[in-house]
């Protein structure tokens, strides 16, 4: 067993036997952390009671949510039995989990922030409160819930009580999924695509099993984990009701990964460690990647449902497929797990492609968390080419990989592609660019024979780890330019995602891409940030050096750089002819988190942001 996996003591831990409807479900924080009440594309409506029934039912495009408690699965993943509790390690475990928040907490007035940011952030930091006098090594969960707070089963997110709907999220109090019925109802009726089927008439196949939905965590905390069974029953339920499923799809019959399958990816040491977890009754791999009794399972069959859609893919039975798998995958790597994955999907999948006769993969991997994991076991091999756009910050962002320096070593220099942001909130726009400029061209120049989307859903607009700005309309967008990379063989796998609608609604614009519809298109598009121009011209200057196509791409970003430093540079000036009676030197600032320009006048600093254009006197300016 992995050496940092511990399993913890039945005796210290509560008991297990709570139902998923306790559990809470989760959303993404807006944008710039701030609470984002938009609602995105094509998401239907969430509802507090069975009067709005008549709203449920006008809004078809992704997950319901409703406050009365939705019915049960069948077999109930927490429903763990108590006689597992004779495995579990007698030794002694405080139940305190320290560890760095990969999360951008959005509730500035409900949390208090830490006096000193820590980087790669963790989720205890997310929904705990930060006391100078406490000592983080003594400090016990149930301490922290001594104010009244409920947690938002959409995002996760706590909320004072008094507060009817989330500060995060806007969802009503108590709201749950419901819709998932309908999608279980239609899986006795849904087409099994068989070894020995002829060729369906429909092009798309899903992978799916209701097993996944019993790799839960057992263990009680005061704040419910992200990676949770809901995150499936949403994006099926959003499925059901758009009619997608079962009436546009084939499933693929799944079936558990062989362990010689998973020595391609893994070492034996670490499948073991996965393995060993069905013994016990939880565990834990880092302090939030879990395990039960039942992960062990859940995760043979994520990675088994991605191997087969990726043969079936190269071999022509199906054009295109969509693996509605969890727990997720591309942060564990050759030897360990780690944030909330255990094994490697992606990397399941892309060596079973070229088992099946593909020469060449392309990975993309649009998850807000770069993909150490997928990166390091691909890292020297160029018949597989990764790309991943990320929060990278300098590397203060878990997973604090992906540097745009990190192109691969020996043979696999320039095959590993990192478009690392700089900051939160990045969008559409920005996204788009990074397409256009740099993902691409590098595809199209690479032709691989298959591409695989690692299909995080937590860059999108109300994500509370992400906290970006993606809409719906932007992720089926980036869809649809990659199915032109390798004639439509496209393999969509679930990575992260922790907004019950945001993910639910994104999710189904992207199979709706797979199947044929055009791509939404927001009207409301704008010209990429000024961060994002950096980040893709660093990306740029360090990649044309691996492939020459990008040199065109280069020139006209540098172009546009200069185009924008010239506008400001206007304005600037006239804010020195605005101001010319004024006392003091005159400075700006290029590059900073909102472009800003500052002039020092009558011993006060007078700013003005681009966003808002509004100025603000400060009492102290800066040198």
């Amino acid at each position: 067993m992995a050496s940092d996996m511990r399993s913890l003591n039945s005796q210290k831990g509560q008991s297990c036997g709570v139902s998923d409807q306790a559990c809470h479900s989760k959303s993404k924080s807006g944008n710039d952390g701030k609470p984002s009440h938009a609602k995105a594309n094509g998401v239907s409506s969430l509802s507090g009671s069975h009067n709005d029934e008549k709203i449920l039912k006008e809004n078809s495009g992704a997950c319901n949510l409703n406050s009365d408690h939705a019915n049960p699965l069948s077999v109930d993943g927490t429903k763990v039995s108590t006689a597992r509790s004779e495995l579990i390690d007698s030794s002694g475990h405080d139940g305190c989990l320290h560890v760095k928040n990969e999360s951008c907490m959005a509730c500035d007035d409900l949390l208090q922030e830490s006096d000193k940011e820590q980087p790669g952030g963790t989720l205890e930091d997310l929904f705990s409160f930060n006391d100078e006098e406490d000592d983080d090594s003594d400090w016990e969960p149930s301490a922290r819930l001594a104010l009244s707070r409920w947690f938002c089963l959409n995002c996760t997110v706590p909320n004072m009580e008094g507060f009817t709907h989330c500060q995060n999220c806007d969802e009503l109090k108590g709201s749950v999924v419901v819709g998932y019925d309908a999608f279980k109802a239609h899986l006795a009726q849904a087409a099994l695509l068989s070894a020995d089927a002829a060729l369906p008439s429909v092009s798309t196949a899903v992978g799916f099993d209701e097993r996944m939905l019993l790799h839960s965590e057992i263990e009680i905390k005061p704040n419910p984990h992200p990676e949770r069974p809901d995150r499936l029953r949403a994006i099926a339920a959003s499925l059901a009701s758009a009619g997608i499923f079962p009436s546009k799809c084939v499933m693929v019959p799944p079936r558990e990964i062989t362990k010689e399958e998973l020595l391609r990816v893994h070492t034996s040491d670490h499948i073991d460690s996965v393995e060993q977890t069905k013994n016990m009754l939880y565990s834990y791999f880092t302090s939030d990647t879990y395990a039960n009794g039942h992960s062990a399972c859940a995760a043979k069959l994520a990675a088994g449902i991605c191997a087969d859609l990726a043969n079936l893919i190269v071999s022509g039975r199906v054009r295109n497929g969509f693996a509605m798998v969890r727990p997720p995958g591309h942060h564990a790597g050759v030897k360990q797990a780690m944030g909330f994955c255990l094994h490697n999907n992606a990397a399941v999948a892309a060596l079973a492609a070229q088992r099946a006769g593909a020469k060449k993969v392309l990975i993309v991997d649009w998850d807000v968390h770069h993909g150490n994991g997928t990166q390091e076991i691909f890292d020297g091999d160029n018949s597989v080419l990764y790309i991943s756009l990320h929060r990278h910050e300098d590397g203060s962002f878990y997973p604090g990989t992906g540097a745009a320096h990190e192109v691969g070593v020996m043979d696999g220099q320039g095959f590993s592609v990192n478009i690392p942001w700089s900051r939160g909130g990045v969008g559409d726009n920005d996204y788009i660019f990074a397409f256009k400029h740099v993902v691409l061209p590098i595809a199209a120049e690479f032709a691989p024979d298959i591409t695989i989307i690692s299909a995080g859903f937590d860059a999108a607009r109300g994500d509370p780890l992400g906290c970006c700005d993606v809409t719906p309309a932007g992720y089926s967008r980036m869809a649809s330019m990659l199915t032109a990379c390798s004639q439509g063989k496209l393999l969509v796998i679930l990575e992260g995602g922790y907004n019950l609608r945001s993910i639910s609604s994104s999710a189904t614009e992207v199979v709706k891409v797979l199947l044929g519809d055009s791509p939404v298109y927001d009207t409301d598009a704008t010209e990429p940030s000024e961060e994002g121009i950096q980040t893709v011209l660093q990306v740029l200057s360090i990649q044309q050096q691996f492939w020459p196509v990008l040199v065109p791409s280069f020139a006209s970003v540098l172009a546009l750089q200069r185009s924008v430093f010239s506008r400001y540079t206007t304005e600037v000036n006239k804010m020195k002819r605005k101001h010319a009676g004024g006392a003091g030197p005159f400075w700006w600032k290029w590059g900073s988190k909102r472009l800003l320009y500052e002039v020092l006048f009558e011993g006060r600093c007078l700013r003005k942001t681009k966003d808002t254009g509004k100025e603000k006197l400060n009492d102290e300016a800066e040198p």
